[in-house]
């Protein structure tokens, strides 16, 4: 059973960047990062296929990269030019999941 951990989020101000790191217990091949912010939906964010194409929501186009390292079995989430809209619980999901990660918290305040 896939399990993935994620990390790095954290409290910044606007227009700051973070970098969130999902670590699979597994080979990585593509991935997907959703985030969830209080009382709203979870929501797509952005994803990584298989064969290297990435696909973002309008909402972060342009601010947000997602890349994947294979030989650590990691999803990565660069995030620049942070915006209070931001602030949500990010979760990232792989291939063979079954089980929701603890997501981690992004909170973009000054």
């Amino acid at each position: 059973q896939v399990q993935v951990v994620e990390s790095g989020g954290g409290l910044v101000q606007p227009g700051g960047s973070l970098r969130l790191s999902c670590v699979a217990s597994g080979s990585i091949f593509s991935g997907t990062w959703f985030r969830q912010a209080p009382g709203k939906q979870r929501e797509f964010v952005a994803t990584f296929s298989s064969g290297g194409v990435t696909n973002y929501a309008d909402s972060v186009k342009g601010r947000f990269t997602i890349s994947r390292d294979n030989a650590r079995n990691t999803l990565y989430l660069q995030m620049n030019s942070l915006k209070p809209d931001d602030t949500a619980t990010y979760y990232c999901t792989v291939p063979g999941l079954q089980n929701w990660g603890q997501g981690t918290q992004v909170t973009v305040s000054s």
